[in-house]
């Protein structure tokens, strides 16, 4: 059973996968950097993190607009929102079964 927003959390986790991704997705949650700023802080060529922010970017994790011939990356929060709603859904299920399996351990004790 898929729901509505599967493929974007899909396509977010893709994204996510890879850690030099993750480690521009830090870079530019809090300020708006130039690709070539994101690039200088790799030791792989422009070409490369250019895929990356590409990558990010069709997730919808990253914003992307033009100043003069400059480009500029900001992360998008909201890009994350499916991805954080799988992850409590999951979180909160995990929580639950924990807790039926420790009701259910309290029982059988009980009963011995």
């Amino acid at each position: 059973m898929t729901e509505p927003g599967d493929a974007a959390t899909d396509e977010a986790l893709r994204a996510l996968a890879e850690p030099r991704r993750r480690a521009i997705l830090r870079l530019v949650a809090q300020d708006e950097l130039a690709a070539g700023e994101i690039a200088e802080a790799f030791e792989v060529t422009r070409t490369a993190v250019s895929q990356h922010l590409t990558v990010l970017r069709n997730a919808g994790l990253l914003s992307q607009r033009r100043a003069g011939t400059r480009r500029l990356y900001r992360a998008r929060p909201e890009g994350l929102a499916g991805l954080r709603e799988f992850l409590d859904d999951m979180w909160a299920s995990s929580l639950d079964v924990a807790r039926r399996l420790a009701e259910a351990d309290r029982g059988i004790r009980s009963e011995e």
